[in-house]
C-alpha cells in the first residue's frame, strides 16, 4: 500500500509542478458552467471555457453552413489499493494506464430561424479513444442484444481498451419556434455529458452512467417563450439504434403477453424553466419504455421485457459572477428485472435505483476555477453495477467482472480547471468513494481483484482516487 500511495504522492507532485509551468501563460475570458440540456447545439464549451475558432478548415462544407471542430483529450488515474480498474468509476476507469479517453470530430449545421422561416440542419459525431465502449449503440457500433444480452458489447473495437463509435447522426428541421431532430444523438438527461469540453471533472457521477447515453427516433423541442422551451419525442429505447425485441432465437422473451413485449419504442419528454436574467434553469425530463432483463447466464435461459422509466431533474444557479450551484435528483426503475422475490418488501422482480448530486464552482479569475461534487447514488436491489464495466462491453467475455451491488454509493471530488489559452485546458482532481451495502457481504465494488478471475470483485468499501486529464481543441 506504501508503493501505491508513494506513486498518487509523486503524481500529484507532477500535476502541480506542470500547472506551475502554465501559469505564465495568457488568460482568457471565462464563463460559469453551462446548462448541459440543449437540443439547439452539442458544441457548447465546457464550465469556464470559450469555444475557439476551429482549426479544421473545409470550406466546401462551410459555404452551406457546416462548421468541423474537434478535440483530443488524455489523462492518468490512479486508486490507493493499486487495482487495475477504479472500481465502478467511468469513463477514466483504468488505473495507473495513460488513457486517450477522446480523439473527437464534429460536423456540424446548426438551425437559426430567429422565429421566422424555415431551416436546417444536422451532425454527425465520431469518437475513438477509451470512452467510446460507453457510447455505443445495439445494431450500429454495437452488438445485437441476441448475440450477448448486453447493451454495449462494441462492434468497431480496436482492442480492449480502445475503438471507434459514432455516438450522434442526425439532421435537424426547424420552423419558427418548434425544432425536430431525427436520428441518433446523446440523451438530453441530466446534467454531465459524453463529450469531455462540456464537463468540469474528468470523471463522471454514477448517474450519468445508468442513465441512456444515446437516443435513435425524433425528439421535438418547442420554445413558446424565452423562459420555457418543451421538449417530446419518441425513441428506440436506451442505447439502442436498430435492435428489435428478440421474440425467438438466444434470450428470447418468455413473458410475450406483456403490454408492448414485441415493440421498442419509448417516449422522451419534460420542459426547462429559465429565469428572465437567465441566471437561473430547471430542468425536467423523463423516458419510459419498455427494455430487456436477461434471466439467466445462458442464452436458452430467455429474458423479460417490462418497463423502464427515468425521471432526472437538473437545476442550476447562476448565484453571482464567481458562484454556480447545480443540484440533479434522478429517480428510476424497471419492472421485471429478473431479481428475486421479496427486494425489501418491493413488488417482486421491481428494480429502483435513484440519486442526488450537487455541483459548486467558484471562479478565482480568468484562468483558475475550483470545483466540488457530491453525489448519493441508491442501486436499491444490485441490478445495475457491474464492476469493472469495460470487462462487460467485451466480446466472448467469460464473466471477469462482478454485479449484484445492492446499496448506497457516495462520492466525493475535488477539482480544478486550468486554461492557459482558448484550446486548453488541465482538469486535476481528487475523489473519494465508499459503498454501504443493504446487507454484509463478501463483494466489494473497490479494491484488488476487480477483473481479474471469473466472478471476482474487490475487496474493500472504498478507495481515493487521483487523476488528471488534459484537453485541446481544435
Amino acid at each position: 500500500m506504501a508503493e501505491y500511495r508513494s506513486r498518487l504522492g509523486a503524481a500529484l507532485l507532477l500535476l502541480m509542478m506542470l500547472t506551475g509551468v502554465l501559469i505564465a501563460s495568457p488568460p482568457l475570458s471565462a464563463q460559469p458552467p453551462t446548462d448541459a440540456l440543449s437540443l439547439e447545439s452539442s458544441a457548447r464549451p465546457g464550465p469556464g471555457s470559450v469555444l475557439p475558432d476551429p482549426l479544421l478548415d473545409f470550406p466546401a462544407l462551410e459555404r452551406r453552413g457546416f462548421s468541423t471542430f474537434g478535440w483530443i483529450e488524455a489523462g492518468l488515474g490512479a486508486n490507493n489499493w493499486g487495482s487495475p480498474f477504479n472500481g465502478p468509476v467511468v469513463l477514466a476507469d483504468r488505473s495507473w494506464q495513460g488513457q486517450v479517453n477522446q480523439l473527437y470530430f464534429a460536423t456540424e449545421r446548426t438551425t437559426e430561424t430567429d422565429g421566422d422561416g424555415w431551416d436546417w440542419g444536422g451532425r454527425v459525431d465520431l469518437l475513438m479513444g477509451t470512452d467510446y465502449v460507453f457510447t455505443t449503440a445495439r445494431g450500429l457500433d454495437a452488438h445485437l442484444y441476441p448475440e450477448y444480452a448486453i447493451e454495449n458489447v462494441a462492434s468497431w473495437a480496436f482492442s480492449k481498451d480502445y475503438g471507434l463509435a459514432m455516438p450522434q447522426l442526425y439532421g435537424d428541421v426547424a420552423y419558427n419556434d418548434i425544432t425536430i431532430r431525427l436520428g441518433h444523438c446523446y440523451c438530453i438527461t441530466g446534467y454531465e455529458t459524453v463529450p469531455a469540453v462540456t464537463n468540469f471533472f474528468y470523471t463522471h457521477v454514477y448517474s450519468m452512467m445508468y442513465q441512456p447515453f444515446t437516443l435513435t427516433g425524433a425528439i421535438g423541442s418547442w420554445k413558446p417563450a424565452d423562459t420555457l422551451t418543451v421538449y417530446a419525442g419518441i425513441h428506440d429505447g436506451w442505447n439502442n439504434f436498430s435492435d428489435p425485441m428478440p421474440l425467438q432465437g438466444p434470450w428470447a422473451i418468455v413473458n410475450q403477453s406483456y403490454p408492448g413485449a414485441a415493440s421498442t419504442a419509448a417516449f422522451i419528454g419534460g420542459a426547462v424553466f429559465k429565469s428572465e436574467d437567465g441566471e437561473q434553469s430547471l430542468a425536467v425530463i423523463g423516458t419510459s419504455g419498455n427494455e430487456l432483463s436477461p434471466l439467466g447466464n445462458l442464452p436458452t435461459d430467455g429474458s423479460l421485457v417490462g418497463n423502464r422509466t427515468l425521471v432526472s431533474t437538473v437545476y442550476t444557479n447562476t448565484l453571482t459572477d464567481r458562484l454556480t450551484y447545480v443540484i440533479q435528483g434522478d429517480t428510476a426503475w424497471q419492472f421485471n428485472s429478473a431479481l428475486p422475490a421479496g427486494n425489501l418488501g418491493q413488488q417482486p422482480g421491481l428494480a429502483q435505483w435513484y440519486s442526488f448530486a450537487q455541483w459548486v464552482f467558484w471562479k478565482f479569475n480568468d484562468r483558475w476555477t475550483g470545483g466540488v461534487r457530491l453525489e448519493y447514488f441508491r442501486d436499491n436491489n444490485g441490478y445495475l453495477f457491474y464492476v469493472p464495466f469495460r470487462n462487460v462491453a467485451q466480446a466472448n467475455n467469460p464473466g471477469y467482472y462482478a454485479s449484484g451491488f445492492a446499496g448506497n454509493f457516495w462520492d466525493l471530488t475535488w477539482g480544478l480547471n486550468y486554461r492557459p489559452s482558448r484550446r486548453w485546458v488541465l482538469r486535476p482532481e481528487l475523489r473519494y468513494d465508499w459503498f454501504s451495502p443493504n446487507t454484509d457481504v463478501t463483494a466489494r465494488p473497490y479494491g484488488r481483484g476487480l477483473g481479474q478471475g471469473i466472478g471476482t470483485s474487490g475487496d474493500r468499501l472504498g478507495q481515493f482516487y487521483a487523476g488528471c486529464d488534459a484537453i485541446f481543441q481544435f
